[in-house]
């Protein structure tokens, strides 16, 4: 009953919107956003110049922060939440933080298989965002690097040190790509495909920027990204190209209004803009480069430009589950701070000696020591929850994001000491195999030679 007086007060204060300006600057819409100021400018600029009586303020947050600030500030006043991530808004709908939008959508409007707005009203897909890896020609250059066509060749030798993510726990497209390849690969060999690709990597960034940035200023030469980071690069440098990996994810980037907004009509009005041929035509511009959610958009497309509704893309689109993604966001990221974030030294040190180990194998053909091989690729590998723990919702609901000043729970606390420990151990036991296999391989060199 609650939705429906809320529908009907949404119509009537939505009615009531017009371009007629009766006065200057009247309203403030204030937007929560995790895009850059580059993006979300230019449509602010276009609006408030349809929309003079409206001011809005940019509250600029990354994906995680700007859940924590919906959710646990709620005396800030915020309208309209602007991001990426659809299983961050899903999260925000499930704690009951968004309005139901009045306008009823169209269910069999989809990318792939995958729905264009909420089925249930809360939010609105007005981009649709597509994931992949981007790279700086004249770095690959330099090194000798051939261009990585799927993520599984992010996981070559020959990328070590070559590499950069952000940490999905700070920022809600790596949590995406993070997410696609546990869903394309599964959960245990989507696990090992990181931690191998963890081994190759450069850094961790605090912020999904700082990979634009390092693949843009040549500190590394590859960046697993969201696609209108590599292709607006690309557009302003013919030095930077991107590409979308087989079972990659393209998902609807999504803007929604805040159950707490006072300026409800003002936000509606924002949605109905970017959405509306005049905002979904800004898309294309070169500096902002993201792929407008409307299929017919794309017959003004420029040429060359990346059109996820096409058959090209479709093939290489995967099945998201974003009920899977939801259920386990904060335990995904734990995992990967865990095992990845926090040790990236030592699996580039354990990794490099591997790397040398099946090197040394591919020339000495040895079963026993290709044996012992496997078991440190395995015990670099493993990861603390099994496939069945990460179904269970009971288990999941664990965790929580980790904020400065606020306790996360007992049972939370106690497994991640229990996982450093594991991930520590593994890594020492399996670079103590990895010594004992190099020594026997040296040693059997020798011999030979004698």
């Amino acid at each position: 009953m609650k939705i429906v007086i809320y529908n009907i007060i949404f119509i009537v204060l939505t009615l009531a919107i017009t371009p007629v300006v009766k006065a200057q600057g009247t309203e403030t819409l204030l937007i929560v956003t995790s895009f850059p100021e580059w993006m979300f400018d230019r449509f602010k600029t276009e609006f408030e110049a349809r929309y003079p009586q409206i001011n809005i303020h940019v509250r600029n947050r990354k994906t995680t922060a700007a859940i924590s600030f919906i959710q646990e500030r709620q005396s800030d006043p915020v309208d309209v939440i602007w991001a990426s991530a659809p299983d961050a808004f899903e999260v925000l709908k499930s704690s009951g933080h968004l309005y139901q939008l009045p306008k009823p959508v169209n269910k069999n409007n989809r990318v792939g298989s995958y729905p264009l707005h909420d089925p249930d009203g809360f939010y609105r897909g007005f981009a649709i965002s597509g994931y992949g890896i981007m790279w700086n020609k004249l770095y690959l250059s330099e090194h000798n690097l051939p261009v990585p066509a799927n993520w599984n060749d992010l996981t070559d030798p020959i990328y070590q040190k070559h590499l950069g993510i952000s940490a999905p726990s700070r920022s809600g497209t790596t949590h995406l790509i993070v997410e696609t390849i546990l869903q394309a690969k599964g959960w245990e060999a989507g696990w090992e495909l990181l931690m191998n690709l963890g081994g190759n990597l450069a850094t961790v960034t605090a912020r999904s920027f700082g990979v634009l940035d390092g693949v843009k200023k040549g500190r590394f030469g590859i960046g697993l990204v969201v696609d209108f980071f590599g292709l607006t690069a690309q557009a302003d440098n013919s030095n930077i190209a991107f590409a979308y990996p087989d079972q990659t994810a393209f998902l609807p980037a999504n803007i929604a209004i805040a159950k707490r907004s006072l300026n409800p009509t003002s936000g509606l009005a924002f949605i109905e803009f970017i959405l509306s041929s005049a905002g979904q035509r800004i898309l294309f511009e070169s500096e902002i480069s993201r792929l407008p959610v409307q299929e017919k958009m794309y017959k003004y497309a420029p040429q060359g430009f990346p059109n996820p509704f096409g058959k090209e893309l479709l093939k290489k689109g995967l099945n998201f589950d974003i009920n899977l993604s939801r259920q386990r966001y904060h335990l995904v990221n734990t995992l990967f701070d865990i095992m990845i974030t926090f040790r990236v030294k030592r699996l580039n040190q354990v990794w490099k000696k591997i790397y040398q180990a099946e090197s040394l194998l591919n020339k000495i053909k040895n079963e026993s020591l290709s044996k012992k091989l496997e078991e440190a690729r395995r015990l670099i590998g493993t990861i603390p929850v099994s496939r069945e723990e990460m179904f269970q919702p009971k288990f999941t609901s664990i965790f929580q994001q980790h904020k400065a000043g606020i306790a996360l729970p007992v049972k939370q606390v106690n497994l991640e000491i229990s996982w450093k420990r594991l991930a520590q151990n593994n890594l020492k036991n399996s670079e103590t195999l990895v010594n004992t296999i190099l020594t026997q391989l040296h040693d059997d060199s020798a011999e030979t030679l004698e």
